[in-house]
């Protein structure tokens, strides 16, 4: 009888030798991950797993539920089958599902390789947790979370469906954090006072009345204790706060039912608030890298598997179908479009860096370069030395000369190693496996050299397509030395580690929305057919809107920034000097949804305890404008109209925007430029 947990085991035993060679292949091409452990799990677990982002543990809530009977389901139907999940740690847990085929395993292995050295790298990670010694620690610091959180729900003297009703709460603004600033910053030097010597407000408020000389009676009818508590908690920030959660935090109460008033919070609320903040800034590193994470792990995945062959050749073919259907999903696909992007980065540096050295040629300039430059000639020219190339047992000799004229290419170590193998003189149990390994002999600047990606078929013809104005730019900025006097010597010292180099450079800084700004170019957007698609009022279809380049890179920001979500901040923590919560939805052309703007409205007043507003801008549409643009099958012109929406309790109420809130929130353009200029100095 199969025992199916022993036969998990003896296949989780034979993952040890790929795993420490995918390790060592990853380091050779550059790569600095964090440790990473691999666990084997069957199905369930893995759902588990996913349901909980990553982790084995997290706080108590309905929602892991719900998650996990959804990956359930779409496991079951064959909707969406899991290969691996993996989390950003120190070191890195990545858990493997024990049905994947070996080439499977292969490739998630390779793949997570990629993921953690885009965890230990990215500076956007490091807003979480600073990158000491002992790292972000993500599993402990979850781990602690859900045991104080678990611990609330058990006290006696605490409803645990109040607890509940807060998790709730929290969760739904989770996303309004400011995922631009580290995790401290809105609570620590940023932090609000009441006033500006730290008095009790209440106090200050009681003094000003006293000073009035009002009688007993009057201040009893006019100035009660219900008009104070009005007044109490009121802060106005001095501008627009992002970190919205932070500051429900920091000056939010509680809602009394039974008295209708605000009153402070138990410790235990602010706890929870804080546990679930803080997971949130840790999540909030992965959702705004999601396309650059995945395009980095899937790029070096198919160099490792691919590219050095560490599928083997019975398991290529499983292989290729696992990357084809990868990237094969439809809809916006972060692999897909990672990867192209990632390509493109490589192939800019590395075009960029050929250009400068062939303008330097004596003769060439940008009018005449492709007159005076032979494009198959520099093809060809920048194919991999053959040794280079084809390196492996085969190439021993042409690789041992190499090494033996100081050939930074080749791992003299390695070669000579081998060779002694070959001879006899060491058995092969001590030598390198060349034969499975071959990448073994050659050091970084080789392997670059064999995957340079100006060698590649498909990017033959990159210096083709070159205009006068780009080779003009280039030629603005060059200095008139390292002069060459043929086209031969110039490109012999071609760097073949340049779009490697600038692939690592834009890895430590970018997120996806400057990634995307700098390096979706109009070449990109045109060679790859991107188009954005809208909905026609007219029509009530959607449809294809634009092919422009710049209309697609808007398009694709929008999705990103924020989470993809709309941009709230807080304005008012004292709107109309009644304690009353006002936020601003910074509206960029694109408006909220009703539905979900009232119910999270509703979340917030329970984090405030007082009337909370939200400021948006809808676009209207007049009926006789709307029959007139379909019959001409034209968009509607409609008229942007500022609306506050305001919720105290009760029912939620829409009201007239003031002009002068309107245009605090109404951007002619939206700015996506998020990296902070003070951490990337």
């Amino acid at each position: 009888m199969r025992d199916d947990r022993l036969e998990a085991k003896r296949e989780a035993e034979q993952l040890d030798e790929p795993a420490a060679e995918a390790r060592n292949l990853a380091e050779r091409l550059g790569l600095d991950p964090y440790p990473v452990r691999y666990w084997v799990v069957d199905h369930d677990e893995m759902n588990e797993l996913i349901a909980y982002g990553g982790f084995q543990q997290r706080y108590p809530h309905w929602r892991w539920g719900m998650n996990y009977d959804r990956q359930r389901k779409k496991d079951r139907h064959g909707l969406r089958k899991a290969f691996e999940i993996v989390n950003n740690d120190d070191p890195s847990h990545a858990f493997l599902q024990e049905s994947n085929t070996m080439a499977d395993q292969k490739a998630v292995i390779t793949h997570v390789e990629g993921h953690a050295d885009f965890f230990a790298n990215n500076d956007w990670f490091g807003l979480y947790a600073d990158r000491g010694e002992d790292g972000p620690n993500a599993v402990a610091r979850l781990g602690r979370n859900a045991d104080r959180l678990a611990e609330i729900g058990r006290r006696a003297d605490v409803d645990r469906e109040e607890v509940e009703r807060l998790i709730d709460a929290v969760s739904a603004l989770e996303d309004t954090i400011d995922q631009h600033s580290p995790v401290n910053a809105a609570r620590d030097g940023d932090a609000i006072e009441p006033t500006s010597d730290g008095d009790d407000p209440r106090e200050e408020l009681q003094a000003k009345i006293d000073e009035l000389d009002l009688s007993e009676e009057v201040q009893g009818d006019v100035f009660d204790e219900e008009w104070l508590a009005s007044q109490d908690g009121g802060v106005e920030p001095d501008k627009p706060r992002p970190d919205v959660l932070a500051f429900l935090r920091d000056h939010g109460k509680r809602y009394d039912s039974e008295t209708g008033k605000a009153v402070d919070r138990e410790p235990w609320e602010t706890t929870v608030i804080d546990a679930i903040r803080e997971e949130a800034y840790y999540f909030a590193g992965q959702k705004v890298t999601k396309v650059m994470n995945e395009g980095w792990a899937t790029y070096w995945e198919s160099i490792m598997m691919g590219g050095e062959g560490f599928a083997g050749s019975d398991e290529f073919l499983t292989y290729a179908d696992h990357m084809s259907r990868v990237l094969g999903s439809p809809g916006l696909n972060p692999y897909k479009l990672g990867f192209e992007l990632w390509t493109h980065v490589e192939l800019q540096a590395a075009r960029r860096d050929v250009v400068d050295k062939l303008l330097r040629v004596d003769g060439v300039t940008p009018e005449n370069f492709h007159a005076k430059i032979d494009i198959d000639e520099v093809a060809d020219t920048l194919q991999p030395h053959p040794a280079i190339e084809g390196a492996g047992p085969a190439m021993l000799d042409e690789l041992a000369e190499l090494a033996a004229d100081g050939d930074p290419r080749v791992d003299a170590e390695i070669v000579d190693r081998a060779l002694s193998v070959r001879e006899g003189d060491t058995d092969a149990a001590d030598g390198p496996d060349i034969e499975a390994y071959p990448w073994k002999l050659l050091t970084y600047e080789g392997l670059a050299e064999r995957h340079y990606v100006l060698s590649r078929p498909q990017h033959r013809n990159a210096l083709r397509n070159l205009s006068r104005s780009t080779l003009e730019e280039r030629a603005r900025y060059m200095f008139d030395v390292d002069r060459y006097e043929t086209v031969a010597e110039a490109l012999a010292d071609v760097d073949r580690t340049a779009g490697w180099s600038r692939m690592y450079e834009v890895r430590e800084s970018h997120n996806d929305v400057t990634f995307l700004d700098e390096f979706l170019t109009d070449e990109f957007v045109r060679e790859r057919n991107y188009f954005t698609y809208e909905y026609s009022q007219a029509g009530d279809e959607f449809r294809v809107a634009s092919t422009d380049a710049a209309a697609v890179k808007r398009k694709l920001l929008l999705q990103f920034t924020n989470f993809g979500k709309p941009t709230i901040v807080v304005l008012d923590g004292n709107f109309k000097n009644r304690g009353e919560l006002l936020l601003g939805h910074q509206y960029n052309g694109v408006a909220l949804d009703e539905q979900q703007a009232t119910a999270t409205l509703k979340r917030v007043f329970e984090l405030w305890g007082r009337p909370v507003s939200l400021a948006t801008i809808q676009t209207e549409y007049d009926d006789k404008e709307l029959r007139r643009a379909q019959r001409q099958n034209r968009e509607p012109a409609g008229t942007e109209v500022g609306v506050r929406l305001q919720y105290d309790g009760g029912d939620v109420t829409e009201h007239e925007l003031d002009d002068t809130i309107k245009s605090r929130i109404e951007a002619d353009e939206v700015d996506y430029d998020t990296k902070p200029d003070e951490w990337l100095s």
